[in-house]
């Protein structure tokens, strides 16, 4: 545990580290899941709420935003120089520091967050193949978009993405990574409501969640290949995470008290393709998980084992639809981080 001096200047360089945005604080010694340490809030700059730790109990959350982030083991990120305002983050929201990918490489990572397919279900998208008639799920498999049709709603954003629900690669956009256009059973809606990210300055997003009513659901947030990490530094991905981050929890939407942002990875190296990694200690099957959240307490860690299958029920738990696939029997995150 760190003294009274040395937690005091690094929670405030935290606090300067993350954008001037405030977060709730963390506890001497950072607060874990079974409850251990009370949590030292850090003030917030005047008229703004803080991201995390501002409602002790959870309220029924109304929205739900992944972030999915590139090929970043956990020790390449946790305590990485490279990564400053995410360290920040985790030591005043949540982190789940034994949490896996599904598998390798990165698209089966996508189809599993969002479908929960398992491994073996998985084949045919090993290849990481583009959108194409060999290389599509079929419509009679269920994901999380197609459940929230008509039940809040959802939307891909795609940063640097031409055009919605584009299927073609370009130098910094990978549908790989959006999992959107590859689900036959949103051939009518992906066209709606797979869009460019746009810009800090004027972006789908940020203009969706300026109010409840045009803020979807489920949101899944896919940064270009600079800004994910994939072809980009750590670094330069923890800059995007800085910039971004910040103007999604200044939104109307999120200071209203009812979203949850989880950000992952959507799988670690060395990679081993097929691999399975829900249950496994190899080095490229753990990536961290942070959640940002009102009810979330600064600085809590949660060191059970949970997958990006667990994210899937957490969602579908939080949002009110059934559980799909593997995510029926998977962890949920919600007594961890009391969601």
């Amino acid at each position: 545990m760190r003294r009274s001096a040395r937690i005091g200047f690094a929670l405030a360089a935290a606090a300067f580290a993350l954008g001037g945005t405030a977060l709730a604080g963390m506890s001497a010694g950072a607060a874990t899941a079974n409850g251990t340490g009370a949590p030292t809030p850090v003030a917030a700059p005047a008229g703004v709420k803080q991201m995390c730790g501002t409602q002790k109990s959870a309220p029924k959350y109304k929205h739900i935003v992944v972030i999915l982030e590139e090929n970043r083991a956990y020790k390449q990120v946790i305590g990485s120089s490279e990564a400053p305002y995410i360290n920040s983050l985790v030591k005043l929201c949540g982190l789940a520091t034994n949490y896996h990918n599904a598998t390798h490489p990165s698209l089966p990572n996508y189809i599993a967050l969002t479908d929960g397919m398992s491994v073996q279900q998985l084949a045919p998208y090993l290849t990481d193949c583009t959108p194409s008639l060999t290389c599509e799920v079929p419509a009679k498999v269920n994901n999380i978009f197609h459940e929230l049709e008509g039940h809040g709603g959802w939307k891909g954003y795609n940063e640097s993405m031409p055009s919605n629900c584009y299927k073609a690669n370009t130098s910094i956009y990978a549908p790989r990574h959006n999992p959107a256009v590859y689900y036959l059973d949103l051939k009518t809606s992906c066209s709606r409501f797979d869009v460019p990210l746009g810009t800090a300055a004027d972006s789908a997003l940020l203009k969706d969640f300026s109010r409840q009513a045009t803020a979807p659901a489920f949101s899944f947030v896919t940064p270009n290949l600079i800004d994910d990490m994939h072809n980009g530094t750590t670094a330069q991905g923890d800059s995007w995470l800085k910039t971004w981050l910040p103007l999604i929890t200044k939104t109307p939407v999120y200071q209203s008290g009812n979203t949850a942002i989880f950000i992952t990875w959507d799988e670690g190296e060395p990679s081993l393709i097929g691999a399975k990694c829900e249950y496994s200690s190899a080095v490229g099957c753990r990536v961290p998980l942070i959640v940002v959240a009102p009810s979330v307490r600064g600085g809590l860690r949660s060191t059970t084992s949970f997958s990006h299958y667990s994210l899937l029920k957490t969602a579908e738990q939080l949002l009110g639809v059934p559980q799909l696939g593997l995510a029926r029997t998977a962890k949920s995150l919600i007594l961890a981080f009391n969601l």
